[in-house]
C-alpha cells in the first residue's frame, strides 16, 4: 500500500519513526516533510497529504503536528479527505470501521511514542465497516448549496428534521 506522510517542525520525529515502521511493514512511503525542527507552516503538509490521498498517489496518508488538530483541518480541507486525530485506539478503530477514516492525523506533543504506534497499526489494520455508516460517510461531502439551504433552514427553526437512516441501511446494519 503506498502511505502518504507528512509534518511539520513539531512532528518530524515522529514522522520519520512512523515511515520507518511502515516501511518495515511492506509499505511504500510519499514523505513530503519536514525533516528537522526549523519551524515551518503546518497547513502546507496537511494539503500535501491530502491531495495524494484525493489523487490516488497514497491509498492513506499520515499528518503528525505538535498537538494533530491543526493539520487535520488542513487535511480536510482537500475535497475526498476524512482525516481523524486521534489519541486512543478506540477512536482510531471507530475512525476506519464508521467513518472511512483516510487520513490519521497525531499528535508528537501529546501522545507517547507507544501509543501513537498503536494507533498507526490499529488504523492500518482497520477495515471500513460500511453498511449504514457508507451513506453516512456520502453525506460528508455533500454539503453544497442544496444542503446548506437545508442546513441554514434548520438552524432557523431551531432543529433538525429528515436526518433519519434510510430502512434498507438499518437492516444491513444495525444502528
Amino acid at each position: 500500500m503506498n502511505i502518504a506522510v507528512g509534518a511539520d517542525h513539531a512532528g518530524f520525529g515522529y514522522k520519520d519513526r512512523i515511515a520507518q515502521l511502515l516501511r518495515e511493514q511492506g509499505h511504500d512511503v510519499l514523505d513530503f516533510g519536514t525533516w528537522d525542527e526549523t519551524p515551518v507552516d503546518y497547513p502546507q503538509y496537511g494539503f500535501a497529504v491530502g491531495e495524494a490521498v484525493a489523487s490516488g498517489r497514497a491509498h492513506r496518508g499520515i499528518v503528525v503536528c505538535g498537538s494533530s488538530l491543526g493539520i487535520a483541518i488542513a487535511a480536510n480541507k482537500v475535497p475526498g479527505i476524512r482525516c481523524a486525530p486521534v489519541t486512543e485506539p478506540l477512536s482510531a478503530e471507530l475512525a476506519r470501521r464508521h467513518n472511512d477514516a483516510n487520513v490519521l492525523a497525531l499528535s508528537e506533543r501529546l501522545t507517547g511514542w507507544e501509543m501513537a504506534a498503536r494507533l498507526l497499526d490499529v488504523f492500518m489494520e482497520t477495515p471500513f465497516e460500511g453498511g449504514r455508516h457508507a451513506h453516512r460517510v456520502g453525506q460528508l461531502f455533500e454539503y453544497g448549496d442544496e444542503q446548506r439551504a437545508r442546513t441554514l433552514a434548520a438552524v432557523e427553526a431551531g432543529k433538525v428534521t429528515g436526518a433519519r437512516t434510510p430502512e434498507a441501511d438499518l437492516r444491513a446494519g444495525g444502528r
